[in-house]
């Protein structure tokens, strides 16, 4: 596992910067560049490295990131799955350039295919499709016949609900986020907490004010966090909750340290994703771990078989999660 003092040096600052920025720290004052680079060192150092295979160029790859380059700094998971991609890109020898939120111009110059990452609606898909070249989507699934790669949450998400039971929490909550696609047509439905609501309804365990809903994002955590904390009675409230993903979780941690609330002897936490910095928060975050690298990879390797291989049946891959147990629950 890469240290505090690997990152910082490599990304050319102090431990104690590294530090501070892993850990969400409101109160550093650092430039964007600099967060970006300590928060992508911390991604890359996490990758084991991969033989390099040579291949003669078939045209740019266009990877299209539904988030800008400054939500990619809320939310690292997103930044994981590109540097997977990229990474394996380089390796089968094809260039690439970054589209962000699609407001740059998407070149048709010898463009090969794009990787689409991110949620995005149907007429931003139809926008993608109207290339005609090789197109995949990573961490969605359009309605459309396209290839993807996507997650199987409703496995991960019932596997933690057993877990806190087999710990014996019977008071189980849910904080979760929405977002609207970027061009304003309409929000995208978080299936995580349909998942988490269906599995507690068959447990007979569901209660509807023990679920949160915000963006996914560190601030809107601990909001709800502290929404839970000031709604709820103590004896009446979930004594673990599941978060839909890291960035909340570690906003529920902060609301926790300030109100004093003992973590994980009063209330456990759960993530989603295992971004970089899940380790380095205090207490470590227990969350499940998505294979963003392998996600990202995996599109690449889809978009590889339709250009090299003329591949026309479409194709989703389906990845597993695994759950690492931390400090938190």
């Amino acid at each position: 596992m890469a240290t505090l003092k690997d990152i910082a040096q490599k990304a050319g600052v102090s431990t104690s910067t590294v530090s501070r920025v892993l850990n969400y720290d409101a109160s550093l004052s650092v430039g964007e560049e600099t967060k970006k680079k300590i928060f992508e060192v911390a991604e890359e150092l996490e990758y084991k490295s991969k033989k390099r295979v040579t291949k003669k160029m078939k045209g740019k790859l266009a990877i299209v990131n539904w988030y800008s380059e400054a939500e990619e700094l809320q939310d690292v998971y997103y930044m994981s799955i590109r540097l997977g991609a990229e990474k394996r890109a380089k390796a089968l020898g094809y260039d690439y350039y970054r589209v962000y939120k699609q407001n740059d111009f998407i070149e048709e110059t010898d463009l090969g295919g794009i990787l689409a990452i991110g949620k995005f609606s149907q007429n931003q898909v139809k926008q993608l499709q109207s290339h005609k070249v090789p197109l995949c989507f990573v961490d969605y699934l359009p309605q459309e016949e396209v290839d993807s790669v996507v997650v199987n949450f409703k496995k991960a998400m019932r596997r933690n609900v057993d877990y806190l039971l087999e710990k014996g929490h019977t008071k189980i909550g849910f904080i979760g986020g929405e977002e609207s696609f970027s061009d304003g047509t309409g929000q995208w439905v978080d299936p995580r907490e349909k998942f988490v609501r269906d599995y507690l309804k068959r447990k007979k365990l569901y209660h509807e004010t023990y679920f949160f809903k915000g963006a996914f994002r560190v601030e809107d955590g601990k909001r709800n966090m502290l929404r839970a904390l000031e709604t709820l009675e103590e004896e009446n409230r979930p004594t673990a909750f599941i978060a839909a993903n890291d960035a909340i979780a570690i906003g529920c941690l902060k609301a926790l340290y300030e109100k004093n609330v003992k973590v994980p002897e009063d209330i456990s936490i759960i993530g989603f994703n295992d971004i970089s910095t899940a380790k380095y928060i205090t207490p470590a975050l227990t969350t499940e771990k998505v294979y963003t690298e392998e996600m990202g990879m995996s599109g690449i390797n889809l978009l590889q078989e339709r250009i090299e291989e003329g591949r026309d049946v479409s194709k989703t891959v389906i990845l597993s999660t695994k759950r690492i147990e931390r400090e938190s629950t």
